[in-house]
C-alpha cells in the first residue's frame, strides 16, 4: 500500500490546485482521477468545452462582425459539428497536457481509477480492468465534482434527448432545439445553437431567468436572444417528452407542445459521490450528493475535506481553484486567510455577462442607497470599431462615500472587463480614481470613465438640489 501526506481524488480545478498547493509545501502527495479525465469535468466535459464551443461559433457564424458587413454575413456557410469539434478538441488536448506537466514537474503521483474509502485514512483505486491498489493518506480532499443531473421520468437516449454534456456528442447542428432550464449552462448553450441558426424554445418553470443577475443586464440578453430567434416558456413545466422519428415532442403542463429534433434537459448539477463509499469513512452526502464543510473546506470528519462543485454554490471553476489551494494550505497546517467574500460572476452567453458586489434589487431590499452610473458601448469608439452596439456596464455607487457597491457589465468582454471593478473594489476605490484616470483609447475599458462620470454627475446634481 502507497501511503501519502495527501491524496486528492479528482484532478479538476479544486483538485488540481489542491494538489499543486500541497506539493509546494514538500507533502507526498497524489492524484487519483479516472482514465481519460484528467483535469475533471471542467477540462472533458463542462467548462472548457463550452467555451471553446462559444467561440468557434463566434468565429464561424460571424455573429461579432454583421453590425458591419450586413447580418448576412459568415465565415461559413455550413458549419457542421466536425467543425466545431477541432477547436474543440485541439482546447482540450493542450489543456490536459499543460495539467500534467504540472502534477508531473511538482512530483504529484497520478493513480488512474476510481476511488473508494475502505477506511478514513484508506482508498481502494479501482481500474477500468478491475484491479485496484491501496493508498492511505493522512489527510484527504474531495474533489469529484458533478455530473448533470437526470430526472428519472426522463429517457435519455444521447441523441434526442439529451443532458449538457451529451451536448458536445452530438452527430449533426439540430435544426431546432428545446432546453429545459434557464439556468446558466441552460441558456449559455441556447445562446449558442441560436448563434448557429438553430430554432431553440428554452422552457423554464420560473418566471424569469438568472434571478440572481441584475434585471437591467437580464433583460438586454432576453432581448438580444430574442432577435436570434430564441422563444421563451416562462413559468412552465415540463410533463413529458415523447420521442417521435424525426424527434422529440415536449408536451408542457399547460397543454402546449413544442416539436424539435433534440431535446437537452439542464436540470441542475448531481454531485459524483455515490461511488465514494462516504459511509465507510464516516461521512455522507445529502440527496444532492453535496458534501458539507467548513469555512476550511474540511467535512464532519477532521483530516478530511472537500472543495470545488462537490460541496455546491457557487460551483464556479475560479472559486474551486480557490477552495482547493485554501483546503490544501489548512490540510498541512499552514492555513491561509479565507477566501475574499468579493466573488466575480461570469456567465458565457452570447453576449456575456459579468458582475460583482450586489444588483439594484439587493440593495433596495436592503434599503442602501446608491446611484447609477451607465456606460454604452456604442458610445465608445472601440465599440464602433468591434461593431459592438448592445454592450453596457453598469456602476452602482453609494452616494455616501462613492464607494462601488455593484458592477455589471453585458457584452464583449465582459468577463474580463469586470476585473477592473473588482480590484478597485476590492482595494475600498472610490469613484473618482476611475474619474481621474487615464485609459487607454480606444478601449472598452474606457467604458469605466464614461459610467463613473456619469454616476459622479448625477450626484452632484442631487447634491445642488439639496442646497
Amino acid at each position: 500500500m502507497a501511503d501519502f501526506d495527501v491524496v486528492v481524488i479528482g484532478s479538476g480545478p479544486g483538485g488540481q490546485k489542491a494538489a499543486i498547493a500541497a506539493a509546494k509545501l514538500e507533502k507526498r502527495v497524489a492524484v487519483v482521477e479516472r482514465r481519460n479525465m484528467i483535469g475533471g469535468v471542467c477540462i472533458n466535459t463542462g467548462t472548457i468545452p463550452s467555451k471553446t464551443l462559444r467561440e468557434a461559433v463566434l468565429y464561424l457564424t460571424g455573429l461579432n462582425q454583421r453590425e458591419m458587413y450586413g447580418q448576412s454575413y459568415r465565415v461559413k456557410d455550413d458549419i457542421t459539428v466536425g467543425d466545431l469539434g477541432i477547436r474543440t478538441q485541439h482546447v482540450i488536448g493542450r489543456e490536459v497536457d499543460v495539467i500534467r506537466s504540472q502534477l508531473s514537474r511538482n512530483h504529484v503521483a497520478v493513480f488512474t481509477g476510481t476511488a473508494s474509502f475502505t477506511d478514513p485514512h484508506t482508498l481502494d483505486v479501482t481500474d477500468e480492468q478491475g484491479r485496484a491498489v491501496k493508498i492511505s493518506g493522512r489527510k484527504i480532499i474531495i474533489a469529484t465534482g458533478t455530473r448533470p443531473a437526470r430526472p428519472e421520468s426522463v429517457e435519455f437516449d444521447e441523441q434526442t434527448i439529451i443532458d449538457s454534456d451529451g451536448i458536445l456528442n452530438l452527430q449533426r447542428v439540430p435544426e431546432s432545439l428545446v432546453v429545459v432550464g434557464a439556468g446558466v449552462i441552460g441558456i449559455e448553450y441556447a445562446s449558442m445553437f441560436a448563434a448557429l441558426g438553430t430554432k431553440v424554445t428554452v422552457v423554464e418553470r420560473r418566471e424569469r431567468m438568472l434571478d440572481f443577475c441584475d434585471l437591467e443586464i437580464v433583460e438586454a440578453l432576453k432581448y438580444h436572444l430574442r432577435d436570434l430567434a430564441v422563444t421563451f416558456r416562462f413559468g412552465e413545466t415540463v410533463a413529458a417528452v415523447e420521442r417521435r422519428p424525426r424527434g422529440a415532442i415536449t408536451l408542457l403542463e399547460s397543454g402546449k407542445k413544442i416539436p424539435a429534433e433534440t431535446v437537452m434537459y439542464s436540470a441542475g448539477r448531481q454531485g459524483m459521490t455515490d461511488h465514494l463509499g462516504l459511509e465507510q469513512a464516516g461521512l455522507a452526502a445529502d440527496d444532492r450528493g453535496r458534501i458539507a464543510v467548513d469555512a476550511h473546506y474540511r467535512t464532519a470528519v477532521e483530516h478530511i475535506y472537500a472543495v470545488g462543485d462537490v460541496i455546491g454554490f457557487p460551483s464556479l471553476a475560479a472559486t474551486s481553484m480557490e477552495q482547493g489551494r485554501i483546503a490544501a494550505q489548512h490540510a498541512c497546517d499552514e492555513p491561509l486567510a479565507g477566501m475574499t467574500p468579493l466573488q466575480p460572476i461570469g456567465i458565457y452567453t452570447i453576449p456575456e455577462i459579468s458582475f460583482i458586489g450586489r444588483t439594484e434589487d439587493e440593495l433596495t431590499k436592503a434599503q442602501v442607497p446608491f446611484e447609477v452610473g451607465v456606460s454604452r458601448y456604442r458610445e465608445l469608439a472601440r465599440g464602433q470599431i468591434i461593431g459592438d452596439t448592445y454592450g453596457m456596464l453598469k456602476l452602482l455607487v453609494s452616494p455616501e462615500d462613492r464607494s462601488l457597491l455593484g458592477v455589471h457589465v453585458f457584452g464583449t468582454g465582459a468577463t474580463e472587463l469586470l476585473h477592473i471593478g473588482q480590484a478597485v473594489m476590492g482595494c475600498g476605490g472610490a469613484i473618482d480614481y476611475l474619474v481621474d484616470a487615464v485609459f487607454n483609447y480606444p478601449t472598452l475599458a474606457e467604458s469605466y470613465k464614461v459610467a463613473a462620470l456619469d454616476a459622479m454627475n448625477k450626484l452632484r446634481r442631487v447634491a445642488r438640489f439639496e442646497l
